[in-house]
């Protein structure tokens, strides 16, 4: 059975923001490119209208295998896990309160059964170096900033990118993991620097209310010693 081989990714400034999407598809002979735009949307939205367009595009390849990379796990799990449960309930989650972004979900997962099993959803892992991962990043955040950026259309053996290579920076997978488990983490506070000026909030909400919407740098600290170091590199630069 022909393979077709699909690389996803979505992308927002501000959550809700501007945000753009992108996806490359690649058939045994041609590759081509897609991307598009929503001025108030979630990163989550990008990811899903992303893995839409893809699957919509290669609804006119029959009876072909295709394998779907994105770095959503939201995406694959609604796909895969999470959909049947929500039908079933009527539309809301185990905690009985309504799905988020159902008007998506219904298209997506509709299109999703269509292919009748024949999609195989891999996580490659987001910005670790990935290249068809790294050029759909790059098309959805051209998009999401409104920003010009050629779109490929032509064949394979012409393409400047493998799609087969699955090959990462390991020191960039590292730097993802690391940056994953500080995620999980208590904070201790957040630093911020809007035009130089530094300050610290002790809550997400506080941090979030000075920097939304403006040209920004903030970190979570995780303790006394990391705020002052988060604050040396910040006045630093």
């Amino acid at each position: 059975m022909p393979k077709i081989i699909i690389y996803t990714d979505g992308a927002s400034k501000g959550n809700p923001g501007l945000g753009g999407w992108g996806a490359l598809i690649a058939d045994e002979r041609d590759v081509v490119e897609l991307g598009g735009r929503e001025e108030h949307t979630t990163n989550n939205r990008m990811e899903m209208r992303a893995a839409f367009e893809a699957l919509k595009y290669t609804q006119k390849f029959k009876d072909v295998k295709i394998m779907l990379y994105t770095d959503s796990n939201y995406v694959i799990h609604g796909a895969t896990l999470w959909g049947a449960g929500w039908k079933k309930r009527g539309w809301k989650t185990s905690d009985k309160t309504p799905v988020l972004n159902r008007d998506m979900w219904e298209p997506l997962l509709a299109l999703v059964e269509s292919f009748a099993g024949r999609i195989q959803w891999e996580n490659i892992g987001g910005h670790i170096g990935v290249a068809g991962n790294e050029r759909v990043d790059t098309i959805a955040n051209a998009f999401a900033l409104a920003q010009h950026i050629d779109l490929y259309a032509g064949r394979r053996a012409a393409y400047g990118i493998d799609v087969t290579d699955l090959s990462f920076d390991a020191e960039k997978k590292k730097a993802r993991g690391e940056s994953r488990a500080r995620a999980k983490q208590k904070a201790y506070s957040y630093v911020s620097a809007v035009d130089g000026k530094i300050e610290v909030h002790k809550s997400w909400a506080q941090c979030e209310q000075r920097v939304r919407g403006k040209k920004a740098r903030f970190k979570k600290a995780l303790s006394a010693a990391d705020e002052a170091t988060i604050i040396k590199h910040f006045t630093s630069r």
